[in-house]
């Protein structure tokens, strides 16, 4: 597996190499530690800044790579470092396709309260516009575990399905645990459930048929994903909920204390180029990392 991490050389960034050490990757796998050197003379005030600010710029970059480098010592993979000059949201996704990058793995502040809704700006312009999966990494919310554990939501459209599969490529600790998550609708989303007793029998003999055939469908979607993950993974588990799929997602991922959500998302541009509103929801509010998972181009 080849893998672009992006590194500011913050404590984010440094999570992120952190979390691709607990990988069992080997010697055939690469990881390319990425940084973009980028100045706004506006910034600074005068122009005659400008120069000093950039040759300073220009000095720290290799330090930042090389405490990148230093994590993942440990690391069986091969690595190696690569410098651009630019706007981080667009080189990141350029160095990706130029390095052939299965995997862009980046670190992303946890915000709180009303920000919670939004990640960073370069993280966000790099999971949307990047043809390739994304790992948004974030630094532990939970006690750390020797077991990483993931939950894998799906809907059983093709978007979900990649996203399973990619799951099985990234060569994950033989002890993961991986939850498969499927959430069905809540059909009649104008009425609260704690009124639900109170329908007329007709009312509730048509809620238990729909519910009936809702169930079906959902054993096959979880199915289907677990046929894709028991190539890599021997612990497998499989949740269903009824609701709204961003809330319940998050709600189990807290329940389980998971270290990924992995989700799939279309990849939309152009005045469209904007991630699902699940996919954006998660990647928000999630307290753990999350991998956006895309559909490979035939």
């Amino acid at each position: 597996m080849r893998i672009l991490l992006a590194t500011d050389g913050s404590e984010h960034s440094e999570g992120a190499a952190r979390f691709l050490a607990r990988l069992n990757l080997s010697p055939e796998d690469e990881i390319t530690i990425f940084h973009a050197v980028y100045w706004i003379p506006c910034l600074y005030g005068q122009e005659l800044y400008y120069d000093t600010f950039k040759a300073i710029k220009k000095e720290i970059a290799p330090r930042i790579l090389d405490s990148a480098v230093d994590i993942l010592k440990p690391v069986q993979a091969k690595i190696s470092t690569l410098i651009l000059d630019g706007p981080p949201e667009y080189c990141i996704s350029d160095a990706a396709v130029e390095c052939n990058s299965d995997l862009i793995v980046i670190g992303a502040r946890g915000l709180k309260g009303i920000d919670s809704l939004f990640i960073g700006s370069v993280a966000k312009s790099v999971t949307i516009n990047s043809s390739k999966p994304v790992l948004v990494t974030k630094l532990p919310a939970y006690e750390k575990s020797d077991i990483i554990k993931i939950l894998l939501a799906t809907d059983g459209s093709e978007h979900s399905a990649a996203t399973a599969k990619f799951l099985s490529g990234i060569p994950f600790p033989d002890n993961t645990e991986i939850t498969v998550l499927n959430v069905m609708p809540w059909e009649f989303l104008d009425i609260p459930k704690t009124f639900v007793p109170e329908i007329n029998e007709r009312f509730n003999e048509i809620m238990g048929e729909t519910r009936s055939r809702q169930l079906i469908e959902s054993k096959r979607v979880l199915d289907q994903a677990k046929e894709y993950l028991n190539k890599k993974f021997t612990n497998i588990k499989v949740l269903s909920e009824v609701g709204d799929s961003s809330a319940e997602i998050i709600k189990a991922s807290e329940m389980l204390k998971t270290d990924i959500i992995a989700v799939g998302c279309r990849s939309l541009r152009g005045i469209r180029g904007m991630l699902g509103s699940v996919s954006r929801n998660i990647i928000g509010q999630a307290k753990c990392s999350v991998l956006i998972g895309k559909k490979c181009k035939e």
